[in-house]
């Protein structure tokens, strides 16, 4: 009876293959059901053990909705530009399309070994230039268009055209650039065709402006904050500093609304939802200006509490601010300049998270308070951004906390404009306050003062209400050459599109890194290497990385459609995702961007719903288990875990393969890397070398990744399939352990072992299956279906064992149960399933099966056993019927023998019956 693992995944995955079992169309009689994974970026280090937790969740349910009836979509593919192949491009002068190439195939191997539905033909990659010339598509599209506020969509750029030709643009609500002024249709048509396409620009979803960005020098591009971390970057750990960059960017603030109000529409957690709220920022406020002595221009400040204006002491202006220049007097101008050199260092998320280190610098002027005609010292803080908001603040320290921490480090006035508040410990933040020493706003709450001073700034022509959002306009442009090339050439500096119909392919370099002259790697190609070569030169610059994966979604439902991004009769069909599955480490950047493409493309009648993904759910990383050894500082000598208290060590990580039980191979250690080669060692007490151990993120500079290729090998795919959804809820962190896998793969054998006999024939009986069987199999199938309905895979594997044991118990291999069973297993186990199912005499595969369908019936009971009790103390069971009645249930209870005893010649006062429940007679 032996379960021949390895063979039968071997066999149905080329039966699979061979089928196209897989393969899905449209189908106008079936329900469509879109079930997608966040497609891999393809590593060279391949798949570990946490990959693929999602691929298996969503594997399941899509096979589950399958034997549901329904058609269901599930393509994979590859988000296959990145950075990772470029830096091994610069290093070894391979072009990164072979590395990535070479990559895939590996992802695929161990992908296809694990035996998902995936319906390859629709494969993407986002480094094909058949499917990036698609990418190139849309950001034509959103250049030619352009966010009109009455409509509240986007529309295209030549109907403004059209407006500024006839009417000029006073009239014009749009969203634009800050700068934007206003001209008549006279001046227009008397613009040059540089100041057009330059004005043109201001209002294009697509557009280039002077955008402070994170620079790193030596990766030699731009990079995004969630690619920076504390100041440096993610990969290779470069410094990364604050630069002001000629860069695409993406009008993303035109559809803050829209991007906020829809979130209520999906099926997401409360928390994602939240993310995005707060990184979208909506906050209502007003705009007003102060003045400065001895210079005309004006401070700008934002800020969603006008009702504290006479709380302001001084003002903060960022350390990149236009005015900074103008502001510093010469007797601070070194420490200023020193100041701002050393905020250029930290990325915006370190300057907006770093709240217990507070710096800032006076620049030596002083504004005008509207109101009181104060002079207030204007200082400069990394606090400020210059990307948000105006890159400056009116400091109220008795009400903001990190005002009153700047006001009290450099001993600045802290006025108190809170009615009987004390703020010498902290700020006050009660917007239940009342609000005092504020003139016109006195004794007024906080929700009045704040309608009031909006009146009195905009009764002054000082200022105006407004609504501001953290979000900022996405910058589409990266330094680098592993990228998508933009459909863009220029001619007197101005950027023009490629006409309809032509697209620009990579074209070949000589090295992969920027030129002399600082130049992004495109720089390096000649005229002649370019497919489409127009104007005095094309656009070095590449997008972001996330370009191509805000819309792969949609490229799976036409995947092979070399006329169109994806015919509307299919994305009509296919819809929203239904389920899409992922990291919450995408929650911000990879979800807004997806969202605000979808929007955009159903604004131009490309698709016809506004948001891609209708329920996600965030799986939880699986975690590694780090191992350590201790070297003794200065020394090339390493002592066991319980003695390296006794001496300074340093904690190394070491590869898990050398550690069995946290004992180290000592040999393989020292053959493991040249420098440990004459290691010396201190053992412990049973002359072992014991390491340390840490449950960590699985990575392979941690030495602690565990590939599922060897577990495949030594167990099969089906049980690590299963074993990973045993491991705990799919939302859950989980430590990676393998100790359990063995219980998982017995239970595979122990079902095997069910429909073989000793000779490991095949052996199933015909008969017709009892109650009892029809019960247990019953049970299982509610338990099951209800359990993956509410994406509770854990607890399915759990009730697959416990079906297994029971029919085990009763010695039940009926054919009716064990078909039932193999369905009910399939999704989790589909090698095996199929194998069972063929055996069983089935031609097709199971996935053309039909799902059980629970029956209530086998579930109710023939007799109920009654606890009989005399005055509420319990004396006899008994055993009757589920279907007599009360009446029927007395008779037989009074006639008894035993009730006859208790009674004692009594004659009862009553009678209670609870049918199903208990009998009880009072005496």
């Amino acid at each position: 009876m032996v379960y021949q693992f390895k063979n039968i995944e071997s066999k149905w995955r080329d039966y699979w293959k061979s089928h196209s079992t897989y393969k899905e169309s449209e189908d106008s009689t079936k329900e469509k059901f879109y079930v997608l994974d966040m497609f891999p970026y393809p590593s060279g280090a391949g798949l570990h053990v946490g990959h693929p937790l999602g691929y298996i969740a969503s594997d399941i349910f899509a096979r589950y909705k399958k034997l549901n009836g329904f058609n269901v979509l599930h393509p994979m593919g590859y988000d296959s530009f990145g950075l990772p192949a470029e830096q091994y491009a610069i290093q070894t002068g391979q072009h990164p399309a072979v590395t990535t190439k070479i990559n895939v195939e590996r992802y695929r191997t161990q992908l296809d070994k694990l035996g998902f539905s995936f319906d390859w033909d629709r494969e993407v990659r986002t480094s094909d230039s058949t499917y990036y010339k698609w990418t190139q598509w849309i950001f034509k599209k959103l250049y030619q268009s352009y966010y009109c506020l009455d409509k509240n969509k986007a529309k295209p750029i030549n109907d403004l055209i059209s407006i500024f030709e006839k009417q000029g643009n006073e009239l014009v609500n749009a969203c634009c650039d800050d700068d934007v002024f206003i001209f008549s249709a006279l001046q227009w048509k008397a613009f040059s065709e540089s100041e057009k396409q330059k004005m043109l620009l201001k209002y294009r979803l697509a557009f280039l402006s002077q955008t402070w960005v994170n620079w790193c020098p030596e990766l030699g591009t731009v990079l995004a904050n969630d690619e920076v971390k504390d100041g440096r970057s993610e990969r290779g750990n470069y410094p990364v500093e604050q630069k002001r960059m000629r860069q695409w960017s993406l009008r993303i603030t035109a559809y803050a609304d829209r991007l906020l109000h829809d979130l209520d529409n999906l099926e997401w957690t409360d928390s994602i939802k939240e993310i995005q709220k707060n990184w979208i920022g909506k906050s209502v406020g007003a705009s007003l200006h102060f003045s400065l002595e001895k210079n005309q221009e004006t401070i700008e400040v934002f800020t969603t509490r006008p009702d504290t204006i006479f709380g302001v002491s001084f003002m903060v202006i960022a350390p990149e601010h236009s005015l900074v220049t103008k502001l510093t007097t010469q007797e601070n101008q070194q420490l200023v300049s020193q100041y701002c050199k050393q905020a250029s260092l930290k990325s915006e998320r370190d300057r907006q998270s770093d709240v217990k280190n507070v710096s800032g610098v006076f620049t030596g002027s002083y504004a005008i308070h509207p109101f009181t005609n104060k002079k207030i010292p204007v200082w400069i803080a990394d606090y400020v951004l210059a990307s948000y908001g105006t890159g400056a603040v009116m400091a109220v320290p008795c009400g903001d906390q990190r005002d009153w921490d700047f006001a009290n480090k450099f001993g600045l006035e802290i006025v108190n404009i809170f009615k009987d508040v004390d703020i010498s410990e902290k700020a006050n933040d009660d917007k239940s306050s009342i609000i005092n020493n504020s003139d016109f706003l006195d004794d007024l709450s906080v929700k009045d003062a704040l309608k009031r001073a909006i009146e009195e700034i905009e009764t002054r022509g000082i200022g105006k209400k407004k609504i501001n959002y953290r979000l900022r306009d996405a910058i589409f442009s990266r330094q680098r050459y592993w990228g998508e090339p933009f459909p863009i050439y220029y001619k007197d500096d101005i950027p023009y599109l490629l006409e309809e119909g032509k697209y620009v392919d990579l074209p070949p370099v000589d090295k992969y890194l920027p030129t002399e002259q600082g130049e992004p790697p495109l720089a390096r190609a000649k005229k002649e290497d370019w497919n489409v070569f127009e104007g005095d030169r094309m656009e070095y610059n590449t997008m972001p990385g996330w370009a191509g994966s805000s819309w792969y979604f949609l490229r799976y439902m036409d995947a092979n459609n070399p006329n169109e991004l994806v015919s509307k009769e299919k994305s009509d069909y296919w819809g929203q995702v239904d389920l899409y599955i992922g990291g919450a480490e995408h929650a911000v950047g990879h979800l807004l961007y997806s969202r605000f493409w979808t929007k955009f493309l159903y604004d131009i009648d490309c698709i016809s719903f506004q948001e891609p993904f209708k329920k996600m759910i965030n799986q939880g990383m699986i975690l590694g288990r780090s191992s350590f050894v201790y070297r003794i500082n200065d020394t090339n000598t390493f002592v066991s875990f319980e003695k390296r208290k006794e001496h300074k060590t340093s904690r190394i990580h070491v590869d898990i393969s050398l550690v069995d039980n946290d004992i180290l191979d000592i040999e393989g250690f020292k053959n493991w890397r040249s420098d440990f080669k004459d290691a010396d060692f201190i053992l412990n007490d049973n002359n072992q070398y014991c390491c340390g151990f840490e449950v960590e993120k699985m990575s392979k500079s941690k030495y602690n990744v565990q590939t599922p290729d060897d577990l495949v090998e030594t167990f099969g795919a089906d049980t690590l399939r299963m074993y990973e959804m045993f491991l705990g809820p799919l939302e859950q962190f989980k430590p990676w352990d393998t100790k359990g896998i063995n219980g998982v793969h017995n239970f595979l054998r122990k079902f095997w072992r069910l429909v073989h006999d000793e000779q490991n024939n095949f052996c199933v009986s015909e008969q017709d299956p009892d109650k009892k069987e029809w019960k247990v199999m019953h049970q299982t199938i509610k338990k099951i279906t209800d359990d993956i309905d509410r994406y509770s895979f854990n607890t399915v594997v759990s009730a697959l064992m416990i079906c297994v044991n029971e029919l085990a118990e009763l010695k039940c291999n009926k054919s009716a149960i064990i078909s039932d069973f193999a369905i009910l297993l399939s999704p989790y186990a589909p090698h095996l399933s199929e194998e069972i199912w063929q055996l069983l005499g089935n031609k097709e595969s199971i996935t053309q099966a039909q799902w059980p369908v629970f029956n209530e019936q086998y579930l109710v009971e023939d007799n109920f056993t009654y606890p009989v009790s005399f005055n509420g103390k319990m004396r006899f069971t008994l055993e009757l019927p589920t279907n007599l009645d009360k009446a029927q249930i007395e008779k037989t209870v009074l006639e008894l023998d035993q009730t006859i005893k208790y009674l004692d010649g009594k004659e009862p006062k009553r009678i209670i019956v609870v049918p199903k429940k208990i009998v009880n007679i009072v005496c």
